[in-house]
């Protein structure tokens, strides 16, 4: 099953923009910007903005949740629903605390890790069988910051993690041909390998 949706994560409004939490709008709007005649606009039915683009010769939708990130799975279901595109044909690219900035890994199904967009795309979907693009924006604890979980994800990555976040960003977006494609298997195998 190629992926046909493609879902970043994040919250609306300019005082998110440049926010941890973000990293998922930060791979769609990279994205749309290197697809030819893709333009991300604002469809007020599914609550989000969306373009139809084509990648490696399918037809797949790109979305941004224009609701808060604990109602992503409002846009998220509706599209859905409206094109019947299945679970197993969703990736949602989005922030992850269990991993590094520089790293991003996929995987498929799990339980949401106590990420709330998660929470409500698998409230929506009714079953957590979708693909996940995880990027890794590193954990308050693992950086030896006193700062509580909620208020790291709502700032701005330090000016050393941004550039490890982009680079992780630039690897993901390499695999998207592949698994628009359905080739998850080598998809992973390019994502996870590490350059020596």
């Amino acid at each position: 099953m190629p992926i046909r949706l493609i879902v970043g994560l994040g919250n609306p409004g300019q005082e998110y923009e440049q926010t941890r939490h973000n990293a998922g709008f930060w791979l769609v709007d990279e994205l749309a910007r290197n697809t030819p005649r893709c333009h991300l606009s604002r469809e007020s039915k599914y609550h989000a903005l969306v373009a139809k683009t084509a990648i490696a010769g399918q037809e797949v939708w790109l979305l941004e949740p224009q609701t808060f990130m604990n109602r992503s799975g409002q846009s998220v279901g509706a599209l859905a629903r409206f094109y019947k595109i299945l679970p197993d044909e969703i990736l949602v690219a989005h922030d992850e605390l269990d991993i590094p900035p520089g790293v991003a890994k996929l995987k498929k199904g799990g339980s949401s890790g106590g990420h709330n967009g998660l929470k409500d795309i698998t409230a929506a979907l009714g079953t957590q069988d979708y693909w996940r693009l995880r990027i890794g924006i590193g954990h308050p604890r693992t950086m030896n910051l006193q700062q509580a979980v909620v208020d790291f994800v709502l700032h701005r990555p330090r000016k050393e993690e941004q550039p490890l976040i982009d680079e992780a960003i630039a690897k993901s977006l390499s695999i998207i041909p592949l698994l628009c494609e359905g080739n998850f298997n080598a998809a992973a195998m390019k994502l996870h390998t590490v350059e020596k």
